[in-house]
Order: C-alpha cells, then sequence, then structure tokens
C-alpha cells in the first residue's frame, strides 16, 4: 500500500501596495513531498521473494488473484502457497503493501454473523492485519469471505503461531485498494494492538 503524496505549491504574491512589473510574473516554490514510512521504505525497496508477488519486508504475502498465501522469514518461503478465498464482490480484501498485526485472538468470535442457534459465528486463530476486523482466521477457503483471508484449520493456526505482533502483511493483486490512512493513525493500521492472549469478548469486531 504505498501512499504517495503530491507535492503541495505556494505561489508568491506582494501584498502591500502596487508594483509594476513588465509581464506578468508567477513564482511557486515547491513544498518537499511528505516522508515515506519505514514500512513504505522496506515494502518498494527489498528484493522480491521468489515465487511471490511480495517482498521481503512481508511476514505475510497473500495474492487475490491466484487465491494463494504464504509464511515468509528473511525473504525465504516459510509455508505456502496455501490456497485461501478472500472478500467477494462487494467486499474485497483491501489491498497494500504496508500492513501490519496489530492483534491475534485465537478464539474470537463476531456478532457481525451468526450461527443458525444465533450465536456469535468463530474465527478461530484470527490474526488482524488491517481496520475494519480484516484477518487471517480458519474458515472455508472455497468459500469468499466479507473482507478476510480465509484459511484452513491448519494453515490458519500455522499463520496464527508464526505471524507476532508488528509483522508485515502484503495483499497484492486484489480489485480494491487500502484507504490511506488519516492524519492521526500509525502503522499498526489500528489503535488497538492487544497482545497474544486470548480473548472473550471480542464479539464486535471481525468479518467473516
Amino acid at each position: 500500500m504505498s501512499r504517495f503524496r503530491p507535492v503541495g505549491r505556494r505561489r508568491a504574491a506582494v501584498v502591500g501596495g502596487a508594483v509594476a512589473l513588465t509581464g506578468a510574473v508567477s513564482v511557486f516554490f515547491a513544498v518537499p513531498a511528505l516522508a515515506l514510512t519505514p514500512a513504505e521504505i522496506a515494502a518498494t525497496t527489498s528484493a522480491k521473494v521468489a515465487g511471490t508477488p511480495c517482498t521481503a519486508a512481508a511476514a505475510a504475502c497473500v495474492d487475490v488473484n491466484k487465491r494463494k498465501a504464504w509464511l515468509i522469514k528473511n525473504g525465504k518461503i516459510l509455508r505456502g502457497p496455501v490456497t485461501i478465498a478472500t472478500g467477494g464482490p462487494g467486499e474485497e480484501t483491501p489491498t497494500g503493501n504496508v500492513f501490519r498485526v496489530y492483534r491475534k485472538d485465537q478464539n474470537h468470535t463476531t456478532a457481525e454473523f451468526k450461527l443458525p442457534n444465533g450465536k456469535p459465528a468463530p474465527m478461530p486463530y484470527s490474526v488482524f492485519f488491517e481496520d475494519g476486523g480484516i484477518a487471517f482466521h480458519a474458515g472455508d477457503p472455497k468459500r469468499a469471505s466479507a473482507g478476510c483471508v480465509h484459511l484452513s484449520m491448519a494453515d490458519a493456526q500455522a499463520f496464527f503461531n508464526t505471524l507476532q505482533i508488528g509483522d508485515h502483511v502484503q495483499v497484492m493483486n486484489g480489485p480494491k485498494a487500502a484507504p490511506a490512512p488519516s492524519a492521526n493513525s500509525d502503522d499498526n493500521n489500528g489503535d488497538d494492538n492487544g497482545d497474544d492472549n486470548n480473548s472473550s469478548d471480542n464479539s464486535d469486531d471481525g468479518d467473516n
């Protein structure tokens, strides 16, 4: 999710009286573009990991079009490719290259979706990496999600055990780019950084 910020310009004006000039002169001063974050620099300058669309800065890589995902360590594939499912039409998984893991919950449930008995739907081994409850979690890899990345139970457990808070996630080749961050957002894509402890009071988060 390389975020490019346009360079601003300021027009110099003469005020406080009439000034005679030969011809119309407009002077512009270029304002330097905002500096890229270390995550953005690493995402765009690190070497590509062979066999994936991601760079060595990523700890997890997703190819939306090919429905595949990988775990990566030190620029080498640790696990994958594994089969996944991502968001369906209107609920596409956001793409970008500077997502960060900000929360993990082994026994997560979401009240946004209900089981036939009315209880919140389970999202086992959830690893959250983008605002809006976007996460890796166990689900049917053959069924489109509401924005999350569905993994088989074994793969979800591996992603949960391997990925740590702060790890980079890259989601590539999808139809929907993630929105630019707000002025007060940070690289964690959320202000609830949480921890690795399981939580039973998280039923309001998550896209199944």
